[in-house]
């Protein structure tokens, strides 16, 4: 049964504020959005991720992170709501890429490999069938990284392991929210097939 199989996965999420790029491609560091948080931590949990990292390099943003998180996971938000809970408690707050890997080879003892995602084609992507594949390997963790603003930098994009096939629409219009294009995506690797 598929669900069995795909229980056994290794996958690891990451939101990236840094580095990310704007509208003129140029390199950023962007803000955290709390519904970013809450509805990629709900999709998270909802397809069995193991850690939801959200990673930015600025201590303003790591606070506001951290007191959403708590409010949610240890403050009056867990008693009202303990499913949202359950979700926010899969957010690990990281300053960079680097200490994501670093953290889920310690917790996996084995390096990631690392795919993006991005709105763009390009040559060389992986389909969502041949990734769904790839996250049955017994003991290879992935961490799908996600980029904020207007996509991850070229640097993080070219250093990955692999580049996901981007969620296309029926229309020219292509410019989902990230949260968005998490479920989607996560729905497309980790859901029921029907």
């Amino acid at each position: 049964m598929i669900l069995k199989e795909l229980s056994k996965h290794s996958l690891y999420l990451a939101l990236m504020h840094y580095p990310v790029v704007n509208k003129n491609g140029d390199e950023i560091a962007s803000a955290v959005t709390n519904l970013d948080l809450h509805d990629i931590a709900r999709a998270a949990k909802t397809y069995g991720v193991k850690a939801f990292y959200v990673s930015t390099p600025l201590s303003d943003q790591k606070e506001l992170v951290e007191k959403i998180v708590s409010y949610w996971v240890r403050g009056k938000g867990a008693e009202y709501n303990p499913k949202r809970r359950d979700a926010l408690d899969l957010i690990i707050i990281k300053d960079s890429l680097e200490d994501i890997v670093q953290d889920i080879r310690v917790r996996e003892q084995a390096l990631p490999k690392t795919v993006v995602t991005s709105g763009r084609s390009s040559s060389g992507n992986v389909s969502y069938g041949c990734f769904r594949e790839m996250l049955n390997e017994k003991g290879q963790p992935y961490l799908l990284l996600f980029g904020t603003a207007w996509g991850l930098s070229e640097e993080v994009m070219t250093e990955a392991d692999y580049i996901l096939d981007p969620v296309m629409g029926s229309s020219d219009y292509n410019h989902l929210s990230v949260r968005s294009a998490a479920s989607i995506i996560l729905d497309r690797l980790m859901g029921r097939e029907t």
